[in-house]
């Protein structure tokens, strides 16, 4: 061949390359546009943004800014930067076509527009497909008020107020004592040793140590990013349901071995435990003032109880949301007992609670899914999307907070911007505990100031 030859396909090939790339990436947006147009007959409008490369999407750009570059935010800076400050676009994360939201107006209408949009966690069986915040409707209200009389109403704060007090003052006291610790492991050591109290009446032992290590499994596979492939957190966590409940049973209370530590089975062996608890209750009731407690005797409009599966997949979401709020809330934010009636006046507290609750981002995305199509601002979100609220942005954005970043309890002199303030979710399914994450952090932030230089 002759080099002219060589240079003709040379040529040929370095000019078809860019072309190929070009196709590749605009091929998944045209596919998409395409099933719109065949659906409905016209063309749709559908929000900004790119739904990546075929089969991946934009997941892998996703994961290198929580993974790598450390910059959650970076994903949605990136898509305000390409395609304006609306707060609505379009992607494909991780096998589905996804719209994510994320200014105070499209976050408002998502959560509040409950016939067009309803709940689709990734993974709903790693805290129960009955707990409160896997169910819709009359179940979900039906549950939901169980659940606000156990928790949140002033007279069972009261006694969490008491319950936790000497636990978190002697947690205190024996850190000054080591005077070096690993903070997030003891402030996550002591909540969880709290929770097991508040919500099952468990005192620290060998078995408490056990699911502290279940739970922590759990939440890793609960946060993990929903890739279902074998050597996952997610896969780990995913793996456990559906067990036999007395080889369960069995597992949990025969002899503890290594395979106890691994991480796997983690839901299994919970269910197993809290399940245990409750059978013991039914066949020997004991008036204790816990959660579980309150859980199996509250009685709706009908007269009609909690069953064991919903008393147990309730009992797991409401640890593992107990769990990580108030301890991530406190770890962010490195005398006398109080009672509930203290807390209103104490002024500067509750600013330094809610600045501590606004950095740490406790609730940073909810997931829903389009149960129809939906228009929005003359763009279509269409039905079976999934939609993407992307709360924790709005709470480190310079548009709605002055220096977003830096820790000023001062900034909750005056009230913050309408809608710009969602830390605990929004609209009729705004977290049910978040009177308790707040009681809880309040003690611990008192009792550490007050006591300790």
């Amino acid at each position: 061949m002759h080099a002219a030859d060589w240079a003709w396909w040379l040529g040929l090939l370095l000019g078809a390359v860019p072309l190929l790339a070009l196709a590749v990436w605009h091929c998944n947006d045209a596919a998409f546009a395409l099933v719109q147009f065949r659906r409905r007959r016209c063309r749709v409008r559908l929000p900004p943004g790119h739904m990546g490369l075929p089969f991946v999407g934009e997941s892998l750009s996703l994961l290198w800014y929580f993974k790598l570059a450390r910059r959650p935010d970076g994903f949605v800076e990136d898509k305000r930067r390409r395609y304006g400050g609306g707060g609505v676009y379009r992607t494909h994360l991780f096998g589905s076509p996804t719209v994510l939201v994320c200014s105070p107006a499209a976050n408002k209408f998502v959560l509040q527009s409950p016939d067009s949009f309803g709940i689709r966690w990734p993974a709903p069986e790693l805290v129960g497909v009955s707990c409160l915040v896997n169910v819709e409707g009359a179940q979900h209200a039906r549950l939901r008020g169980f659940i606000l009389a156990t928790i949140n109403r002033p007279s069972a704060l009261r006694v969490i107020a008491e319950v936790v007090q000497p636990r978190v003052a002697a947690a205190l006291q024996s850190w000054a004592d080591k005077g070096t610790i690993i903070a997030a492991t003891e402030v996550k050591k002591v909540t969880f040793e709290n929770i097991c109290k508040m919500f099952v009446s468990m005192d620290p032992s060998p078995l408490t140590d056990m699911i502290d290590g279940w739970f922590t499994g759990l939440v890793a596979g609960f946060r993990a990013f929903p890739l279902d492939i074998p050597g996952t957190a997610f896969r780990h966590a995913r793996s456990v349901r559906g067990a036999n409940h007395e080889v369960a049973l069995q597992m949990v209370y025969a002899t503890i071995t290594i395979s106890d530590f691994l991480p796997k089975q983690w839901r299994k062996k919970l269910d197993a435990v809290f399940r245990g608890e409750v059978e013991r209750r039914r066949k020997e009731p004991l008036d204790r003032e816990d959660l579980m407690g309150g859980l199996m005797q509250m009685e709706d409009e009908r007269g009609s109880k909690l069953c064991d599966d919903e008393v147990v997949n309730n009992i797991v979401s409401l640890v593992v949301a107990g769990y990580e709020s108030t301890s991530n809330a406190i770890i962010s934010k490195n005398g006398g007992f109080i009672t509930l009636d203290d807390i209103p006046n104490m002024k500067y507290t509750a600013k330094v609670v809610e600045e501590t609750i606004r950095l740490a981002n406790i609730a940073p995305t909810v997931f829903r899914v389009a149960h129809k199509d939906v228009e929005y601002r003359g763009y279509t979100i269409p039905k079976g999307w999934r939609v993407v609220v992307w709360i924790r942005s709005l709470h480190t954005d310079p548009e709605y907070y002055d220096d977003p970043l830096n820790f000023n309890p001062d900034r909750w002199d005056k009230p913050p911007k309408p809608g710009t303030y969602q830390v605990f979710g929004g609209g009729y399914r705004i977290c049910a505990g978040n009177m308790l994450a707040r009681l809880q952090l309040t003690i611990m932030l008192h009792h550490l100031s007050v006591g300790y230089k």
